[in-house]
Protein backbone atom coordinates (compact mmCIF):
# COMPACT_ATOMS: atom_id res chain seq x y z
CA UNK A 1 0.00 0.00 0.00
CA UNK A 2 1.23 3.37 -0.82
CA UNK A 3 1.16 6.10 1.63
CA UNK A 4 1.67 9.73 1.02
CA UNK A 5 1.78 12.67 4.00
CA UNK A 6 1.66 15.91 3.00
CA UNK A 7 0.68 19.64 3.88
CA UNK A 8 1.07 23.25 2.35
CA UNK A 9 3.07 25.05 4.65
CA UNK A 10 2.71 28.90 4.95
CA UNK A 11 5.87 29.65 2.77
CA UNK A 12 8.79 27.68 1.65
CA UNK A 13 10.80 27.85 4.38
CA UNK A 14 8.50 26.32 7.07
CA UNK A 15 8.51 22.50 7.27
CA UNK A 16 5.80 20.19 8.85
CA UNK A 17 6.98 18.21 11.95
CA UNK A 18 3.30 16.09 12.20
CA UNK A 19 3.97 14.57 8.78
CA UNK A 20 7.14 13.16 10.30
CA UNK A 21 6.15 12.03 13.08
CA UNK A 22 3.27 9.92 11.46
CA UNK A 23 6.43 8.64 9.21
CA UNK A 24 8.80 7.83 11.71
CA UNK A 25 5.72 5.76 13.94
CA UNK A 26 4.54 3.84 11.06
CA UNK A 27 8.18 2.69 10.10
CA UNK A 28 9.13 -0.31 9.41
CA UNK A 29 5.38 -1.48 8.60
CA UNK A 30 4.06 1.52 6.23
CA UNK A 31 7.26 3.44 4.66
CA UNK A 32 5.13 6.94 4.18
CA UNK A 33 6.07 9.10 1.47
CA UNK A 34 6.43 13.05 2.62
CA UNK A 35 5.39 15.82 -0.02
CA UNK A 36 5.42 19.40 0.88
CA UNK A 37 4.31 22.22 -0.84
CA UNK A 38 2.67 25.94 0.21
CA UNK A 39 -0.47 27.52 0.10
CA UNK A 40 0.53 29.76 -2.87
CA UNK A 41 1.73 26.44 -5.06
CA UNK A 42 -1.29 26.38 -7.75
CA UNK A 43 -4.00 23.89 -7.08
CA UNK A 44 -3.22 22.35 -10.53
CA UNK A 45 0.24 21.63 -10.19
CA UNK A 46 -0.56 20.20 -6.47
CA UNK A 47 -2.69 17.96 -7.50
CA UNK A 48 -0.94 16.53 -11.05
CA UNK A 49 2.35 15.97 -8.44
CA UNK A 50 0.44 13.78 -5.93
CA UNK A 51 -1.30 11.81 -8.29
CA UNK A 52 1.69 10.90 -10.32
CA UNK A 53 2.41 9.21 -7.33
CA UNK A 54 -0.02 6.64 -7.56
CA UNK A 55 -1.04 6.53 -3.72
CA UNK A 56 -3.28 4.57 -2.30
CA UNK A 57 -3.65 6.73 1.01
CA UNK A 58 -3.26 10.52 1.24
CA UNK A 59 -2.80 12.24 4.65
CA UNK A 60 -3.45 15.78 4.98
CA UNK A 61 -2.20 17.74 7.75
CA UNK A 62 -4.86 20.76 8.19
CA UNK A 63 -4.50 24.07 9.91
CA UNK A 64 -6.49 27.28 9.39
CA UNK A 65 -3.89 28.79 6.64
CA UNK A 66 -3.95 25.66 4.54
CA UNK A 67 -7.76 24.31 4.88
CA UNK A 68 -9.22 26.06 2.19
CA UNK A 69 -6.79 24.97 -0.23
CA UNK A 70 -6.23 22.00 0.92
CA UNK A 71 -9.96 21.23 0.31
CA UNK A 72 -9.30 22.20 -3.07
CA UNK A 73 -6.69 20.38 -3.71
CA UNK A 74 -9.10 17.04 -2.22
CA UNK A 75 -12.02 17.63 -4.68
CA UNK A 76 -9.94 17.53 -7.56
CA UNK A 77 -8.10 14.88 -6.63
CA UNK A 78 -11.48 12.54 -5.65
CA UNK A 79 -12.90 13.59 -9.51
CA UNK A 80 -9.44 12.12 -10.81
CA UNK A 81 -9.29 9.21 -8.62
CA UNK A 82 -11.82 8.59 -6.37
CA UNK A 83 -10.53 5.39 -4.85
CA UNK A 84 -7.43 7.15 -3.40
CA UNK A 85 -8.60 7.28 0.47
CA UNK A 86 -8.18 10.74 1.90
CA UNK A 87 -7.44 11.11 5.31
CA UNK A 88 -7.72 14.57 7.48
CA UNK A 89 -5.75 15.57 10.43
CA UNK A 90 -4.39 18.33 12.46
CA UNK A 91 -5.57 21.20 14.70
CA UNK A 92 -8.21 22.41 12.16
CA UNK A 93 -10.03 19.18 12.27
CA UNK A 94 -9.77 17.77 14.96
CA UNK A 95 -12.54 19.58 16.98
CA UNK A 96 -16.44 20.14 14.93
CA UNK A 97 -15.48 16.37 13.17
CA UNK A 98 -19.30 15.73 11.96
CA UNK A 99 -19.38 18.58 11.20
CA UNK A 100 -16.23 18.60 8.70
CA UNK A 101 -16.90 15.21 7.83
CA UNK A 102 -20.75 16.47 6.66
CA UNK A 103 -19.17 19.64 5.00
CA UNK A 104 -16.36 17.54 2.99
CA UNK A 105 -17.71 14.29 1.38
CA UNK A 106 -14.68 13.55 -0.05
CA UNK A 107 -12.51 13.05 3.13
CA UNK A 108 -12.87 9.23 3.85
CA UNK A 109 -11.03 9.58 7.35
CA UNK A 110 -10.29 12.54 9.63
CA UNK A 111 -7.78 11.66 12.60
CA UNK A 112 -8.65 13.62 15.76
CA UNK A 113 -5.63 15.22 18.35
CA UNK A 114 -2.40 13.22 18.37
CA UNK A 115 -1.87 11.36 15.69
CA UNK A 116 0.82 8.95 15.44
CA UNK A 117 -0.94 5.79 16.98
CA UNK A 118 -3.89 6.45 15.37
CA UNK A 119 -2.53 7.16 12.40
CA UNK A 120 -0.89 3.98 11.76
CA UNK A 121 -3.40 1.86 13.51
CA UNK A 122 -5.56 3.80 10.80
CA UNK A 123 -2.80 2.05 7.67
CA UNK A 124 -3.50 -0.81 9.32
CA UNK A 125 -7.08 -1.46 8.77
CA UNK A 126 -7.56 -0.10 5.51
CA UNK A 127 -5.00 -2.37 4.62
CA UNK A 128 -6.75 -5.58 6.65
CA UNK A 129 -9.47 -6.02 8.15
CA UNK A 130 -11.55 -2.63 7.84
CA UNK A 131 -12.82 -2.49 10.78
CA UNK A 132 -12.54 0.98 11.36
CA UNK A 133 -14.55 0.69 15.02
CA UNK A 134 -11.04 -0.72 16.76
CA UNK A 135 -9.07 3.02 15.91
CA UNK A 136 -9.60 5.58 18.40
CA UNK A 137 -9.68 9.17 17.71
CA UNK A 138 -11.00 8.67 14.15
CA UNK A 139 -14.18 10.04 12.12
CA UNK A 140 -14.79 7.99 9.54
CA UNK A 141 -18.68 6.71 7.52
CA UNK A 142 -20.80 3.75 8.02
CA UNK A 143 -23.84 3.82 5.45
CA UNK A 144 -23.53 7.32 4.93
CA UNK A 145 -23.49 8.48 8.53
CA UNK A 146 -20.52 9.84 10.54
CA UNK A 147 -19.36 7.64 13.29
CA UNK A 148 -16.81 9.18 15.36
CA UNK A 149 -14.66 7.08 18.02
CA UNK A 150 -13.23 8.03 21.26
CA UNK A 151 -10.06 8.96 21.72
CA UNK A 152 -7.15 7.37 23.27
CA UNK A 153 -5.21 8.33 26.18
CA UNK A 154 -2.05 10.58 25.49
CA UNK A 155 0.82 9.04 24.39
CA UNK A 156 4.14 8.71 26.05
CA UNK A 157 6.18 10.87 24.43
CA UNK A 158 10.28 9.53 25.56
CA UNK A 159 8.47 6.48 23.07
CA UNK A 160 8.12 8.34 20.58
CA UNK A 161 10.73 7.50 17.39
CA UNK A 162 13.18 10.84 16.17
CA UNK A 163 11.49 12.64 13.14
CA UNK A 164 14.37 13.97 12.25
CA UNK A 165 16.62 10.87 10.39
CA UNK A 166 15.38 11.30 7.12
CA UNK A 167 18.02 11.36 4.30
CA UNK A 168 15.89 13.56 1.89
CA UNK A 169 15.42 16.39 4.52
CA UNK A 170 19.31 17.04 4.89
CA UNK A 171 20.01 18.65 1.83
CA UNK A 172 17.09 21.20 2.94
CA UNK A 173 18.08 21.85 6.50
CA UNK A 174 20.24 25.00 5.92
CA UNK A 175 17.53 26.32 3.98
CA UNK A 176 14.37 26.34 6.00
CA UNK A 177 13.55 26.34 9.73
CA UNK A 178 13.84 22.89 11.88
CA UNK A 179 11.18 22.99 14.06
CA UNK A 180 11.27 20.78 17.41
CA UNK A 181 9.39 20.13 20.64
CA UNK A 182 10.69 19.22 24.05
CA UNK A 183 7.28 19.29 25.29
CA UNK A 184 3.72 18.73 24.29
CA UNK A 185 0.72 20.25 26.37
CA UNK A 186 0.50 23.56 28.06
CA UNK A 187 -0.12 24.71 32.27
CA UNK A 188 -2.06 27.87 31.25
CA UNK A 189 -5.59 27.95 30.13
CA UNK A 190 -5.98 31.01 28.00
CA UNK A 191 -9.43 30.84 25.87
CA UNK A 192 -8.33 31.83 22.91
CA UNK A 193 -5.84 29.18 22.17
CA UNK A 194 -6.05 25.82 21.21
CA UNK A 195 -3.14 24.98 23.48
CA UNK A 196 -5.52 25.31 26.77
CA UNK A 197 -7.72 22.20 25.69
CA UNK A 198 -4.88 20.26 26.66
CA UNK A 199 -4.57 19.61 30.58
CA UNK A 200 -0.68 19.32 31.70
CA UNK A 201 2.37 19.34 30.36
CA UNK A 202 4.11 15.80 28.84
CA UNK A 203 7.93 15.91 28.02
CA UNK A 204 9.93 13.85 25.79
CA UNK A 205 13.14 12.27 26.35
CA UNK A 206 15.52 14.92 27.15
CA UNK A 207 18.81 13.19 25.88
CA UNK A 208 17.53 11.67 22.67
CA UNK A 209 16.08 15.85 22.14
CA UNK A 210 19.87 16.53 22.52
CA UNK A 211 21.34 13.71 20.27
CA UNK A 212 18.62 15.29 17.49
CA UNK A 213 20.12 18.79 18.01
CA UNK A 214 23.46 17.89 17.68
CA UNK A 215 22.25 15.84 14.32
CA UNK A 216 20.72 18.49 13.21
CA UNK A 217 23.17 20.63 12.80
CA UNK A 218 26.10 18.72 12.50
CA UNK A 219 23.60 18.18 8.82
CA UNK A 220 23.39 21.75 8.73
CA UNK A 221 20.19 23.32 10.15
CA UNK A 222 20.62 26.98 11.17
CA UNK A 223 17.65 28.06 12.73
CA UNK A 224 15.52 25.66 14.89
CA UNK A 225 12.46 26.62 15.97
CA UNK A 226 11.58 24.94 19.64
CA UNK A 227 7.30 24.74 19.07
CA UNK A 228 6.97 24.36 23.06
CA UNK A 229 3.93 26.59 24.26
CA UNK A 230 5.78 27.59 27.22
CA UNK A 231 9.56 26.48 26.90
CA UNK A 232 10.31 28.17 30.15
CA UNK A 233 7.93 26.49 32.37
CA UNK A 234 10.64 24.35 33.88
CA UNK A 235 13.63 26.56 35.55
CA UNK A 236 16.02 23.23 35.87
CA UNK A 237 14.92 21.99 32.29
CA UNK A 238 15.28 25.33 30.96
CA UNK A 239 18.56 26.31 32.34
CA UNK A 240 20.10 22.62 31.11
CA UNK A 241 18.51 23.14 27.32
CA UNK A 242 20.17 26.92 27.30
CA UNK A 243 23.20 25.54 29.04
CA UNK A 244 23.41 22.59 26.04
CA UNK A 245 22.61 25.12 23.88
CA UNK A 246 25.39 27.59 24.77
CA UNK A 247 28.13 24.47 25.14
CA UNK A 248 27.58 22.88 21.69
CA UNK A 249 25.74 25.00 19.38
CA UNK A 250 27.97 25.28 15.67
CA UNK A 251 28.88 28.71 14.06
CA UNK A 252 25.69 30.38 12.51
CA UNK A 253 23.19 28.10 14.25
CA UNK A 254 20.02 30.39 15.70
CA UNK A 255 17.88 28.59 18.37
CA UNK A 256 14.00 30.51 18.81
CA UNK A 257 11.13 29.88 21.73
CA UNK A 258 8.09 31.09 23.01
CA UNK A 259 9.19 31.59 26.70
CA UNK A 260 6.62 32.98 29.26
CA UNK A 261 8.23 36.26 30.60
CA UNK A 262 6.48 36.89 33.85
CA UNK A 263 7.83 33.30 35.50
CA UNK A 264 11.06 33.68 34.32
CA UNK A 265 13.61 33.84 36.94
CA UNK A 266 15.97 36.94 37.19
CA UNK A 267 19.04 34.50 37.50
CA UNK A 268 18.05 32.91 34.34
CA UNK A 269 18.25 36.22 32.31
CA UNK A 270 21.71 36.90 33.91
CA UNK A 271 22.84 33.74 32.96
CA UNK A 272 22.40 34.20 29.03
CA UNK A 273 23.32 37.72 29.60
CA UNK A 274 26.32 36.17 30.86
CA UNK A 275 26.92 32.96 28.56
CA UNK A 276 24.92 33.29 25.85
CA UNK A 277 26.66 34.37 22.53
CA UNK A 278 24.66 37.41 21.08
CA UNK A 279 22.11 36.56 18.49
CA UNK A 280 22.39 33.06 19.59
CA UNK A 281 18.62 32.49 20.88
CA UNK A 282 15.90 34.93 20.00
CA UNK A 283 12.25 34.65 22.09
CA UNK A 284 8.72 34.89 21.41
CA UNK A 285 6.56 36.68 23.95
CA UNK A 286 3.34 36.54 23.68
CA UNK A 287 1.92 39.88 25.90
CA UNK A 288 -1.88 39.91 24.22
CA UNK A 289 -2.98 42.38 26.13
CA UNK A 290 -2.16 44.33 29.23
CA UNK A 291 -6.03 45.02 30.63
CA UNK A 292 -6.24 43.09 33.47
CA UNK A 293 -9.84 42.65 33.28
CA UNK A 294 -9.58 41.05 29.47
CA UNK A 295 -6.76 39.06 30.67
CA UNK A 296 -9.34 37.32 33.83
CA UNK A 297 -12.06 36.65 31.06
CA UNK A 298 -9.72 34.94 28.78
CA UNK A 299 -8.57 33.03 32.23
CA UNK A 300 -5.27 34.37 31.56
CA UNK A 301 -2.71 34.69 34.41
CA UNK A 302 -0.20 37.53 33.72
CA UNK A 303 2.14 39.78 35.87
CA UNK A 304 2.99 42.76 33.06
CA UNK A 305 5.17 44.15 35.65
CA UNK A 306 7.30 40.89 35.89
CA UNK A 307 6.95 40.60 32.63
CA UNK A 308 8.50 44.26 32.08
CA UNK A 309 11.60 42.91 33.98
CA UNK A 310 12.05 40.26 31.98
CA UNK A 311 11.79 42.32 28.84
CA UNK A 312 14.09 44.93 30.33
CA UNK A 313 16.98 43.17 31.72
CA UNK A 314 16.78 40.76 27.89
CA UNK A 315 17.08 43.81 26.24
CA UNK A 316 19.86 45.23 28.32
CA UNK A 317 21.56 42.16 27.91
CA UNK A 318 21.84 42.35 24.06
CA UNK A 319 22.58 39.13 23.83
CA UNK A 320 18.83 37.86 22.71
CA UNK A 321 16.12 39.51 20.33
CA UNK A 322 12.75 39.49 21.22
CA UNK A 323 9.30 39.17 19.27
CA UNK A 324 6.48 40.07 21.19
CA UNK A 325 2.75 39.62 20.48
CA UNK A 326 -0.43 41.99 20.93
CA UNK A 327 -4.27 40.45 20.07
CA UNK A 328 -6.98 42.99 18.93
CA UNK A 329 -10.14 42.21 19.49
CA UNK A 330 -9.89 40.08 23.32
CA UNK A 331 -13.33 40.33 25.25
CA UNK A 332 -13.84 43.83 26.18
CA UNK A 333 -10.69 45.52 24.73
CA UNK A 334 -12.41 48.23 23.01
CA UNK A 335 -10.33 50.83 20.82
CA UNK A 336 -8.72 52.83 23.53
CA UNK A 337 -8.06 49.94 25.98
CA UNK A 338 -6.36 48.20 22.70
CA UNK A 339 -3.85 51.54 22.46
CA UNK A 340 -2.85 51.30 25.90
CA UNK A 341 -2.08 48.18 25.19
CA UNK A 342 0.12 48.75 22.27
CA UNK A 343 1.62 52.19 23.91
CA UNK A 344 2.29 49.66 26.93
CA UNK A 345 4.31 47.29 25.27
CA UNK A 346 5.71 49.55 22.42
CA UNK A 347 7.20 51.17 25.72
CA UNK A 348 9.55 48.53 25.91
CA UNK A 349 10.77 49.04 22.70
CA UNK A 350 11.04 45.29 21.47
CA UNK A 351 12.79 44.04 18.38
CA UNK A 352 9.71 43.31 16.61
CA UNK A 353 5.86 43.88 18.01
CA UNK A 354 3.35 41.79 16.50
CA UNK A 355 -0.09 42.85 15.87
CA UNK A 356 -2.86 40.18 15.41
CA UNK A 357 -6.04 39.88 15.53
CA UNK A 358 -8.24 37.39 17.58
CA UNK A 359 -9.06 34.18 15.50
CA UNK A 360 -12.05 32.68 17.01
CA UNK A 361 -10.39 29.05 16.55
CA UNK A 362 -13.03 25.73 16.83
CA UNK A 363 -12.79 24.32 20.41
CA UNK A 364 -11.46 27.32 22.04
CA UNK A 365 -13.37 29.09 25.24
CA UNK A 366 -13.80 32.44 23.34
CA UNK A 367 -15.51 30.49 19.82
CA UNK A 368 -17.96 28.38 22.35
CA UNK A 369 -18.76 31.27 24.39
CA UNK A 370 -18.75 34.09 21.45
CA UNK A 371 -21.98 35.52 21.94
CA UNK A 372 -21.42 36.58 25.58
CA UNK A 373 -19.81 39.13 23.86
CA UNK A 374 -21.27 39.89 20.85
CA UNK A 375 -18.81 38.83 18.38
CA UNK A 376 -18.95 38.31 14.98
CA UNK A 377 -16.84 36.70 12.52
CA UNK A 378 -15.45 35.19 9.29
CA UNK A 379 -17.45 31.81 8.97
CA UNK A 380 -13.84 30.47 6.60
CA UNK A 381 -10.54 30.39 8.20
CA UNK A 382 -9.02 31.70 9.64
CA UNK A 383 -11.77 32.72 11.88
CA UNK A 384 -10.83 36.31 12.02
CA UNK A 385 -13.17 38.46 14.33
CA UNK A 386 -15.31 41.36 12.51
CA UNK A 387 -16.22 43.11 15.54
CA UNK A 388 -18.02 42.54 19.29
CA UNK A 389 -19.48 44.45 21.56
CA UNK A 390 -16.87 46.69 22.33
CA UNK A 391 -15.21 46.63 18.99
CA UNK A 392 -16.88 48.09 16.10
CA UNK A 393 -15.45 47.53 12.61
CA UNK A 394 -14.56 50.49 11.78
CA UNK A 395 -11.80 50.37 14.82
CA UNK A 396 -11.12 46.93 13.44
CA UNK A 397 -9.81 48.82 10.21
CA UNK A 398 -8.32 51.47 12.12
CA UNK A 399 -6.30 48.92 13.85
CA UNK A 400 -5.26 47.16 10.75
CA UNK A 401 -4.17 50.36 9.15
CA UNK A 402 -1.32 50.63 12.47
CA UNK A 403 -0.53 46.93 11.60
CA UNK A 404 0.40 47.97 8.17
CA UNK A 405 2.80 50.51 8.67
CA UNK A 406 4.62 49.03 12.19
CA UNK A 407 5.29 46.00 9.90
CA UNK A 408 7.02 48.20 7.34
CA UNK A 409 8.21 51.11 9.74
CA UNK A 410 9.86 49.31 12.88
CA UNK A 411 9.80 45.65 12.60
CA UNK A 412 11.64 45.81 9.29
CA UNK A 413 14.29 48.14 10.99
CA UNK A 414 14.58 50.43 7.74
CA UNK A 415 14.37 53.62 9.83
CA UNK A 416 14.85 53.09 14.04
CA UNK A 417 16.37 56.67 14.85
CA UNK A 418 13.72 58.48 12.93
CA UNK A 419 10.81 56.47 14.36
CA UNK A 420 12.38 56.54 17.84
CA UNK A 421 12.44 60.60 17.69
CA UNK A 422 9.11 60.88 16.27
CA UNK A 423 6.68 58.57 18.83
CA UNK A 424 9.25 60.35 21.62
CA UNK A 425 9.17 63.90 20.67
CA UNK A 426 6.77 64.53 17.88
CA UNK A 427 3.30 62.57 18.47
CA UNK A 428 1.74 61.85 21.59
CA UNK A 429 2.10 58.15 21.97
CA UNK A 430 3.94 55.80 19.42
CA UNK A 431 0.36 54.34 18.62
CA UNK A 432 -1.16 58.09 17.54
CA UNK A 433 2.02 58.16 15.16
CA UNK A 434 1.15 54.61 13.86
CA UNK A 435 -2.74 55.38 13.98
CA UNK A 436 -2.24 58.56 12.03
CA UNK A 437 0.12 57.61 9.34
CA UNK A 438 -1.57 54.28 8.39
CA UNK A 439 -4.84 56.04 7.85
CA UNK A 440 -2.82 58.73 5.79
CA UNK A 441 -1.10 55.31 4.39
CA UNK A 442 -4.31 54.05 3.48
CA UNK A 443 -6.02 56.95 2.29
CA UNK A 444 -3.38 57.30 -0.66
CA UNK A 445 -3.83 54.06 -1.65
CA UNK A 446 -0.51 52.94 -0.87
CA UNK A 447 -1.77 49.31 0.69
CA UNK A 448 -3.01 48.39 -2.40
CA UNK A 449 0.60 49.14 -4.24
CA UNK A 450 4.14 47.73 -3.69
CA UNK A 451 6.91 49.35 -2.89
CA UNK A 452 10.53 49.90 -3.23
CA UNK A 453 12.87 51.26 -0.14
CA UNK A 454 13.11 54.29 -1.69
CA UNK A 455 9.14 54.71 -1.59
CA UNK A 456 9.36 54.35 2.05
CA UNK A 457 10.94 57.33 3.08
CA UNK A 458 9.29 59.41 0.54
CA UNK A 459 5.48 58.22 1.73
CA UNK A 460 6.90 59.07 5.37
CA UNK A 461 8.33 62.58 4.14
CA UNK A 462 5.25 63.44 2.74
CA UNK A 463 2.78 62.08 5.37
CA UNK A 464 5.00 64.62 7.69
CA UNK A 465 4.81 67.19 5.13
CA UNK A 466 0.99 66.89 5.12
CA UNK A 467 0.50 67.42 8.94
CA UNK A 468 3.09 69.92 8.86
CA UNK A 469 5.28 69.05 12.09
CA UNK A 470 7.49 71.83 12.94
CA UNK A 471 10.48 69.45 13.54
CA UNK A 472 10.57 68.76 9.90
CA UNK A 473 14.14 69.44 8.92
CA UNK A 474 15.27 67.49 11.83
CA UNK A 475 13.27 64.44 11.26
CA UNK A 476 14.76 64.68 7.33
CA UNK A 477 18.10 64.73 8.44
CA UNK A 478 17.42 61.35 10.41
CA UNK A 479 15.89 59.58 7.60
CA UNK A 480 18.80 60.67 5.87
CA UNK A 481 21.02 59.00 8.19
CA UNK A 482 18.40 55.38 8.47
CA UNK A 483 18.52 55.46 4.47
CA UNK A 484 22.86 55.58 4.79
CA UNK A 485 23.56 53.75 7.45
CA UNK A 486 21.40 50.56 5.76
CA UNK A 487 22.82 51.15 2.65
CA UNK A 488 26.36 48.23 1.96
CA UNK A 489 27.25 50.46 -1.37
CA UNK A 490 26.64 53.83 -2.63
CA UNK A 491 23.03 54.41 -3.43
CA UNK A 492 22.68 55.62 -7.08
CA UNK A 493 19.83 57.50 -7.13
CA UNK A 494 18.60 58.19 -2.83
CA UNK A 495 14.72 60.01 -2.18
CA UNK A 496 16.14 63.18 -1.19
CA UNK A 497 17.52 66.58 -3.50
CA UNK A 498 21.50 66.44 -2.93
CA UNK A 499 22.29 69.05 -0.50
CA UNK A 500 25.60 70.50 -2.21
CA UNK A 501 26.13 71.04 -5.45
CA UNK A 502 28.85 69.40 -7.45
CA UNK A 503 31.49 72.79 -6.76
CA UNK A 504 30.32 73.05 -2.96
CA UNK A 505 31.09 69.19 -2.46
CA UNK A 506 34.59 69.57 -4.13
CA UNK A 507 35.39 72.59 -1.76
CA UNK A 508 34.31 70.54 1.24
CA UNK A 509 36.20 66.91 -0.06
CA UNK A 510 38.97 68.73 -0.79
CA UNK A 511 39.18 70.45 2.80
CA UNK A 512 38.53 66.91 4.28
CA UNK A 513 41.56 65.91 2.42
CA UNK A 514 43.34 68.60 4.21
CA UNK A 515 42.30 68.22 7.51
CA UNK A 516 40.90 64.69 8.36
CA UNK A 517 41.20 65.09 11.77
CA UNK A 518 37.95 67.14 11.16
CA UNK A 519 36.32 63.39 10.97
CA UNK A 520 37.83 62.08 14.09
CA UNK A 521 40.61 59.17 14.50
CA UNK A 522 38.53 56.76 13.16
CA UNK A 523 38.65 58.82 10.17
CA UNK A 524 42.02 59.17 9.91
CA UNK A 525 42.38 55.32 10.36
CA UNK A 526 41.15 54.77 6.80
CA UNK A 527 43.51 56.54 5.23
CA UNK A 528 41.17 58.02 2.30
CA UNK A 529 42.33 60.14 -0.42
CA UNK A 530 39.95 62.67 -2.13
CA UNK A 531 39.42 60.33 -5.12
CA UNK A 532 38.47 57.74 -2.23
CA UNK A 533 36.10 60.38 -1.09
CA UNK A 534 34.03 61.28 -4.45
CA UNK A 535 33.95 57.64 -5.04
CA UNK A 536 32.44 56.16 -2.14
CA UNK A 537 31.06 58.21 0.02
CA UNK A 538 28.01 60.61 0.07
CA UNK A 539 27.91 64.15 1.46
CA UNK A 540 24.76 65.59 3.11
CA UNK A 541 24.10 68.62 5.40
CA UNK A 542 21.74 68.81 8.07
CA UNK A 543 20.42 71.01 10.54
CA UNK A 544 21.69 69.98 13.37
CA UNK A 545 24.44 68.45 15.35
CA UNK A 546 24.47 64.05 14.96
CA UNK A 547 27.63 63.34 16.97
CA UNK A 548 25.81 65.05 19.86
CA UNK A 549 22.40 63.44 19.15
CA UNK A 550 23.84 59.99 18.84
CA UNK A 551 25.87 60.52 21.76
CA UNK A 552 23.18 62.02 23.77
CA UNK A 553 19.99 62.46 22.44
CA UNK A 554 19.60 66.10 22.68
CA UNK A 555 19.31 68.38 19.43
CA UNK A 556 21.41 70.92 19.16
CA UNK A 557 20.77 73.28 16.22
CA UNK A 558 24.13 73.52 14.36
CA UNK A 559 24.59 73.33 10.53
CA UNK A 560 26.35 69.64 10.05
CA UNK A 561 28.13 67.75 7.49
CA UNK A 562 27.50 64.28 6.96
CA UNK A 563 30.02 61.83 5.43
CA UNK A 564 28.64 58.06 4.45
CA UNK A 565 32.08 56.20 3.75
CA UNK A 566 30.41 52.86 1.95
CA UNK A 567 33.91 50.16 2.16
CA UNK A 568 34.36 48.40 -0.25
CA UNK A 569 36.09 45.72 1.01
CA UNK A 570 33.99 44.69 4.03
CA UNK A 571 30.50 46.39 2.97
CA UNK A 572 30.10 48.12 5.71
CA UNK A 573 28.98 52.00 5.78
CA UNK A 574 30.56 53.87 8.82
CA UNK A 575 28.60 58.06 9.11
CA UNK A 576 30.67 60.48 10.16
CA UNK A 577 29.59 64.41 10.81
CA UNK A 578 31.66 67.71 11.54
CA UNK A 579 30.35 71.17 12.44
CA UNK A 580 29.93 73.71 9.24
CA UNK A 581 31.62 76.81 9.86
Amino acid sequence: MKVICTTLNAKYIHTNLAIRYLKAYAMPEFNIKIKEYTIKDPVMNIVTDLYQQKPDVIGFSCYIWNIEETIKVVNMLKKIDPSIIIVFGGPEVSYDTSEWMEKIPQVDFIVMGEGEQTFKQLLSEIETNKDYRNVPGIAYRNEGQAVVTPQMNKLDLKELPSPYRFEEDIPYLGKRVTYIETSRGCPFSCQFCLSSIEVGVRYFEREKIKEDIRYLMENGAKTIKFVDRTFNISRSYAMEMFRFLIDEHLPGTVFQFEITADIMRPEVIDFLNQEAPKGLFRFEIGVQSTNDFTNELVMRKQNFTKLTRTVTMVKDGGKIDQHLDLIAGLPEEDYDSFRKTFNDVFELRPEELQLGFLKMLRGTGVRLRANDHGYIYMDHSPYEILGNNVLSFDDIVKIKQVEDVLEKYWNDHRMDLTVEYLVTNVFSSPFDFFQQFGTFWDEQGWSRIGHQLEDLFRRLHSFLEHISIKDLEIVIGLMKYDYLIHHKYKPRKPWWEQSFTKEERVKIYKQISEFPSLLGQSFIDLGLDEKDLFKHTMLESLSFDLKEYLASGRIIAHPTSLVAYFNPTNEETVIFSFKEK
